[in-house]
């Protein structure tokens, strides 16, 4: 390992621990030139897992992506940064471990949808919203339907409903 400052090739590893996501080693090295330490991370390298596109496009899979399209539907939620990368994580390892080497983007929607459901119902309908094309209230509603608790009778859902559209009926 070349050492970043003096970049002499004689270094030491002087302490190892697990970094922070799965896979991951940190090791503190020291120069044996200049005495200075430094810090690396090493990970295993993984063969590239490749989504498929609805237009049958591929690309690589990018937990980027899914981080991003998992914070903006958490986004002014009670939802703790932790939590959000705990997802992610757990969805990247379930794909991983399907060992498919070509994944449909639809099973990676249903699985960010299904982590988001288990979480929390406003950020699991923003995301639904968008990655199902939701076209128009009556959609919201269907969704919405099937988050209502078993006690509620569907004929009171029903009810509301009706005045929710009749009161936005009246504001055209």
């Amino acid at each position: 390992m070349n050492c970043p400052y003096c970049t002499n090739l004689n270094t030491r590893v002087v302490d190892s621990r697990p970094g922070k996501i799965e896979f991951e080693v940190r090791r503190r090295r020291e120069c044996q030139a200049c005495s200075r330490r430094f810090t690396t991370y090493e990970r295993v390298e993984q063969s590239p897992l490749m989504i498929v596109k609805k237009d049958s496009r591929r690309e690589a899979f990018d937990r980027g992506k899914v981080l991003r399209g998992i914070q903006k539907a958490c986004e002014k939620r009670a939802i703790s940064v932790n939590m959000i990368e705990e997802m992610v994580e757990a969805i990247e390892q379930e794909l991983r471990e399907s060992n498919e080497r070509e994944i449909s983007s639809k099973v990676v929607g249903e699985k960010i949808v299904g982590a988001l459901k288990k979480v929390d119902d406003v950020a699991y309908v923003r995301f639904a919203s968008v990655y199902r094309e939701f076209k128009d209230v009556a959609d919201f509603i269907q969704e919405l339907k099937g988050l209502l608790p078993k006690e509620c009778p569907p004929i009171e859902f029903d009810q509301l409903v009706d005045k929710v559209v009749d009161k936005a009926d009246d504001r055209s």
